[in-house]
């Protein structure tokens, strides 16, 4: 045969006289067992990992019994052979999904041909299973050894001794066990023992080995008890890849972390990693992450508790030592990072001629349990409290309180959506000229099951997180345009540049606009701006859409954040407002003023109306108005209530 098939087991079934077929296997396969009766293929499949059976019609009901084999296990190859071809045979080996059908006629040749294909592809896929992504065909790759019943070698391939680091002559006759890592679980070889001695069957997992010379390797096994003519089992065969390179520093880290008995962790993050690959290719950014890796040990002093960098992926790095050594320096360690930060942060790294400025933010737990949970969830409050080094001792106890609390909100949302307790408030907004009532806000508020109203500040930014923003956004939309009908005024409706970025909020925002097309001229879309949107294409269009139908566009906390003039004049607003963080503090803070004052005067301009928000009182109203903006929104003239109409 062209390809090599030497591990392969096949079951021959019923009496063959003189039979080409069968010579041809017995030629070119090493692992055979015959079965004569019913009996006799019940024991061979139940006691033995069969990869592919020969079959005749000299057993009463093969095609019967094939078929029951097959339902219990489809991945097994069948072949059936026959001195002539059978119609009535050929069309049950359809009906069984027959992987091959054998004349005894054929040349060698021509059932090489028939017999290699479906071999070869079970052969790929079976050995895909067995070694997952890490398995590599050509068999010198492939870790081979065998051991008698008792666990002592009797065969080693050479990859064994290579990568063990032993001779074959320090390894025949002494037990597996010499090359066990420590580390490993007495849990792990139990389950092992169990499977290949008292089940019979192959056990597969990933093994911590230990080499010569120390060091760990990772070896993703495959071990099979190998039995005799009576179901004996006479020895065990052991098929493993080296993962060492594939596992990730990750899984590495958390092993040394659950092994040793107090340990002292720092995670290191690489501060605005995301600009790197905003601006790098991928080869560039590994190749720096690579070389900054390699470096990191060199800006500690030489105290001898962190011998090695592990690499966690996207800018991420961790040291780990043992505690007791640190200890024995004495040395404070928030002055040993503190230090180690600046100097990380102090210097540039040169490649290719170009240079680095690297930064970055070092979160630091020492203890055992929940260690680098602890540290995971320092780095997410450093970026929050802006600092590049941080204690984070019991952080993850903080993260876990947050997670409850995130979850008890998501729950309150799901419960008021399912009780339509998601429900618009409308905030009055007045003409300044006439101190009249011109436009409503529509603002978002969730009832809970006390009755208590909440503000979107309690609940929104999670119900974001979450997946239930649309769900709210259709409810305040079917809310706002439901009152629509119901008063004379403009309703206000917000949404998120985010919002219209979306297909099936832009769907139904043209349903509601077409169901309530005599009121498209009352309504304005307040859109907030977000610098995570896409496609400003999209919006532009959404925008000329509407407005073809009457609908007027504001544009919501106009003069702080992510707005800009340029933005402005792309979007071609009906109506801006006015950020309130400028209008709060327009009574004592000039340069506020000056902001307002000079919004005021390029709107006039570009006929554009002025909305001021958070107008708390007559000191700041009368300022606004005498700056010449078009309307007021705020608590001096009413809280966001609900309409009774």
């Amino acid at each position: 045969m062209t390809k090599n098939y030497d591990f392969l087991f096949i079951l021959i079934i019923g009496d063959y006289e003189n039979s080409n077929v069968e010579k041809y296997f017995l030629d070119n396969f090493k692992n055979t067992f015959y079965a004569k009766d019913i009996d006799d293929v019940i024991n061979i499949i139940n006691n033995n990992q069969i990869d592919a059976i020969l079959f005749n019609n000299t057993l009463p009901n093969s095609f019967r019994i094939i078929e029951e084999i097959k339902d219990s296990n489809e991945k097994i190859i069948t072949f059936f052979v026959a001195n002539y071809l059978n119609t009535d045979d050929l069309l049950q080996g359809i009906d069984i999904k027959l992987d091959g059908y054998l004349l005894e006629s054929k040349s060698n040749q021509e059932l090489e041909q028939l017999i290699d294909k479906p071999l070869l592809k079970y052969n790929i896929k079976k050995s895909n299973e067995i070694f997952g992504q890490y398995f590599n065909m050509a068999n010198k790759s492939i870790i081979i050894s065998k051991t008698d019943t008792e666990g002592n070698i009797t065969f080693v391939n050479d990859k064994f001794c290579e990568v063990s680091g032993y001779a074959r002559e320090e390894l025949m006759g002494v037990n597996h066990n010499i090359i066990r890592h420590p580390d490993n679980k007495k849990e792990l070889f139990a389950d092992m023992w169990h499977t290949i001695k008292e089940k019979k069957l192959t056990w597969e997992g990933t093994i911590k080995n230990i080499s010569k010379d120390g060091e760990s390797i990772y070896l993703k096994s495959s071990i099979m008890p190998i039995f005799d003519k009576n179901n004996n089992i006479t020895e065990y065969i052991a098929f493993r890849v080296n993962v060492s390179d594939i596992v990730s520093d990750k899984k590495m880290l958390l092993d040394e972390i659950e092994n040793n008995d107090l340990s002292i962790l720092a995670l290191i993050q690489i501060e605005d990693y995301k600009m790197l690959e905003k601006f790098y290719n991928d080869t560039l950014i590994n190749r720096i992450e690579k070389e900054f890796g390699d470096s990191l040990l060199s800006y500690l002093p030489k105290i001898n508790i962190f011998k090695r960098v592990y690499w966690l992926g996207n800018g991420k790095f961790a040291l780990l030592g043992n505690f007791f050594s640190y200890i024995n320096i004495n040395k404070n360690i928030n002055n040993l990072f503190d230090d180690f930060v600046n100097k990380v942060n102090s210097s540039v790294m040169v490649i290719d001629e170009f240079e680095y400025d690297i930064n970055i933010l070092l979160s630091f737990s020492y203890g055992k349990h929940l260690l680098y949970e602890d540290a995971k969830h320092g780095l997410d409050e450093a970026l929050v409290a802006n600092k590049q080094m941080y204690a984070s001792n019991d952080a993850s106890l903080r993260g876990q309180k947050f997670a409850r609390r995130n979850m008890e909100v998501v729950k309150l949302v799901k419960i008021a959506l399912d009780n339509y307790n998601i429900v618009s408030y409308f905030q009055p907004i007045i003409n300044n000229k006439t101190k009249t009532i011109d436009k409503y806000e529509s603002l978002v508020r969730l009832i809970d099951e006390n009755e208590n109203v909440l503000a979107p500040y309690d609940f929104l930014q999670v119900a974001k997180n979450s997946g239930y923003y649309n769900k709210i956004t259709k409810r305040v939309l079917e809310n706002s345009f439901k009152i629509l009908k119901k008063i004379n005024t403009d309703i206000s409706i917000n949404l998120s540049i985010l919002d219209i970025e979306k297909d099936e909020t832009r769907n139904m925002l043209f349903y509601l606009l077409e169901e309530n097309k005599s009121h498209t001229k009352k309504i304005i879309f307040e859109l907030l701006e977000d610098e995570r949107v896409k496609d400003f294409t999209i919006v532009k269009n959404f925008i000329h859409e509407v407005k073809k139908l009457g609908v007027k566009i504001a544009i919501d906390d106009f003069g702080s954040g992510y707005s800009s003039f340029e933005r402005l004049l792309e979007f071609e607003p009906d109506i801006i407002k006015i950020d309130g963080s400028l209008v709060r503090n327009i009574v004592h803070d000039d340069f506020s003023r000056n902001v307002v004052e000079t919004i005021a005067v390029f709107a006039k301009k570009q006929q554009i109306k002025t909305v001021a928000e958070f107008v708390e009182n007559e000191e700041i109203f009368n300022i606004l108005n005498d700056i010449g903006i078009d309307y007021s929104q705020g608590y001096f003239f009413g809280k966001p209530e609900e309409l009774k109409v």
